[in-house]
């Protein structure tokens, strides 16, 4: 695969994403950095029409980078329209996170059943006890409970994942307070360091794009991202 070396870099990524790719973008690499708002991960529908726009109003044909994973099928659909489309190609954003899919299934092969915490949504205000306080105040506590019951019965542990001690101690307390209120479940608490590999990777194949592997998709012009393509 021959390296679209004209063509200016558009990065679209979740608000998640966020820190690594400010500290690990070089300044003269993108034309264009957008960062979505976290919320669309709840509605995928929402989601995919949302990153639709955002890609259809990137006039000049662009190498546009997607700080996501496939979501939900949140990505299932996406045309690229004129452009090249750079994806990694994982489930959801944990694997990023983590640094790897192989860092991904080993966890999930210990727990299958984990809920992730991390900087990102914990500042913009995603999990469990978010979602409780919010529900409360549309339906009542005793529909709130049921809901979030729900959803959560069946998880065994809260992970914490943070690429740095500095991150952890600061967002130790609001991460333990969720898990005092995932307590309920019978969810225990852990601390987990992740790695920026992944989000290292994705740049690196922004600049030089016939470094791409399996981790990746590279979406042509008139090309459509489907679910198909994230199966292994």
């Amino acid at each position: 695969m021959s390296s679209p070396a004209k063509l200016p870099v558009v990065v679209i990524a979740c608000q998640v994403l966020q820190s690594m790719l400010e500290q690990m973008l070089p300044d003269d690499l993108a034309a264009q950095v957008t960062f979505m708002d976290y919320g669309l991960h709840r509605v995928p529908s929402k989601m995919t029409w949302n990153l639709q726009d955002a890609i259809d109003s990137v006039e000049e044909p662009s190498l546009v980078v997607l700080g996501y994973g496939l979501c939900g099928n949140g990505l299932n659909g996406i045309k690229a329209g004129n452009h090249t489309l750079l994806v990694p190609r994982t489930d959801d954003c944990i694997a990023i996170l983590l640094g790897s899919r192989q860092a991904y299934l080993r966890e999930f092969e210990a727990v299958p059943g984990t809920y992730y915490l991390s900087k990102g949504w914990l500042e913009s205000g995603s999990h469990p006890l978010k979602e409780y306080e919010e529900y409360v105040e549309k339906y009542g506590p005793a529909e709130a409970e049921w809901i979030m019951d729900q959803q959560y019965q069946h998880y065994e542990r809260l992970v914490l994942v943070t690429h740095n001690d500095t991150d952890t101690e600061k967002y130790r307390s609001q991460a333990q307070k969720v898990a005092r209120y995932c307590e309920r479940w019978g969810m225990r608490y852990q601390e987990i360091l992740g790695s920026d590999d992944y989000v290292r990777r994705l740049v690196e194949v922004a600049s030089a794009l016939d470094r791409a592997d399996g981790d990746f998709l590279v979406i042509p012009p008139g090309g459509e991202i489907s679910q198909n393509q994230f199966i292994r």
